[in-house]
């Protein structure tokens, strides 16, 4: 939607020590001022981001100092997620109105190949996962009524799932490419789309859900209020194949009290309401701060929120806006926005007590 993994099962896994610190932000310089949305750490720390303009920036020092790797090709376009897979290769998706591309790098950015290259009417990818180096997939908005599937099993070819086995969409709904992360993976082939839109009023956000390495999905509903172009869910995590978090609201109005958060203890088959306070706001991005679930961290063009009770209740901790955060091994966590900003935030420390719902 236009509105706004080793790299993504890497995120699901990477889950940080409990780290008792005061929540500040230490920014790090950016050599861009380009929108950026894009993120991913690989296994061996390295970070990547993705923006506007073909913009690229790696990091390999926990995300202190950034260096561009742009992709030249597409330096009109915008790149509006990016899959880590190591230091030397990774992933960027281009959105784009009836564009929809995928890139490939494996020499750190220095030379980029276009693997995917879509420009039929109304296309437009949402995010892309990876459950390995190169077994992934892409999810893009519906065409003819089903959302538009992707699979590599190589990491170089990428395969149309049938219109017969993609989810149905009902009509007017569609997913967000606000930071890539409404297209989640964990181990063992499991894979979640989050989804919004929809034409009728009080219409629900919905998940869809894959066991398979996404060759068949099913779909829940959720507490998560859609039925407009600028609501539903923007941003899921999971932690392992049952508890996960489903973030999102209306990025129209971001500072608007609403139900914005979800969570699930069975794969996502059935979503409980959290967040009953609605102290978030808009949420564009989600992630998993510590070892045991308790701790989340959201962020949004009007502030970072934090849960340290497995997203029952959150608090605001800063005003500033971001598109995109993920988990560093360190116990730290990074986080991109607009203008090139980015920022390195120390993980919060949950409450005593069990995790999740």
């Amino acid at each position: 939607m236009s509105a706004l993994s080793v790299g993504r099962a890497s995120r699901v896994l990477l889950l940080l020590p409990l780290a008792s610190v005061l929540w500040a932000q230490s920014p790090s310089p950016s050599p861009s001022s380009a929108s950026l949305r894009g993120l991913s750490v690989a296994p061996d720390g390295a970070i990547w981001a993705s923006g506007s303009n073909g913009t690229v920036l790696r990091s390999t020092d926990a995300g202190r100092s950034w260096a561009p790797r742009s992709i030249a090709d597409a330096a009109a376009l915008d790149l509006r997620d990016i899959e880590a897979v190591s230091a030397t290769t990774a992933y960027a998706m281009v959105p784009g109105a009836d564009t929809a591309r995928i890139y490939r790098t494996t020499d750190g950015g220095k030379r980029w190949v276009r693997q995917y290259d879509d420009t039929r009417k109304g296309v437009f990818l949402d995010g892309i996962a990876f459950w390995g180096a190169s077994n992934g997939l892409a999810v893009g908005d519906p065409l003819d009524g089903h959302f538009l599937v992707l699979r590599t099993d190589d990491g170089t070819r990428w395969t149309e799932l049938s219109a017969a086995a993609s989810p149905k969409a009902a009509p007017g709904e569609a997913a967000f490419a606000a930071s890539g992360t409404a297209v989640a993976v964990a181990p063992g082939g499991h894979a979640w789309i989050g989804t919004g839109g929809a034409s009728e009023s009080g219409a629900a956000a919905r998940v869809f859900r894959s066991s398979d390495h996404g060759r068949t999905w099913q779909a829940s509903s959720t507490p998560i209020p859609a039925g407009s172009a600028s609501t539903g869910i923007f941003s899921l995590a999971f932690r392992d194949s049952l508890n996960g978090v489903a973030v999102g609201g209306d990025y129209t109005h971001p500072g608007a009290r609403r139900p914005n958060v979800a969570v699930t203890s069975d794969g996502g088959v059935t979503w409980q309401l959290a967040d009953s306070a609605q102290a978030t706001g808009y949420l564009s991005a989600v992630a998993y701060a510590s070892h045991d679930g308790r701790a989340l961290v959201g962020v949004g063009t009007s502030g970072t929120f934090t849960s340290l009770d497995g997203g029952r209740t959150w608090a605001r901790r800063d005003s500033l806006s971001y598109n995109a955060i993920a988990a560093l091994s360190s116990g730290s966590l990074v986080a991109v926005g607009e203008g090139g900003r980015s920022g390195v935030l120390p993980g919060p420390t949950p409450k005593s007590g069990p995790a999740g719902y």
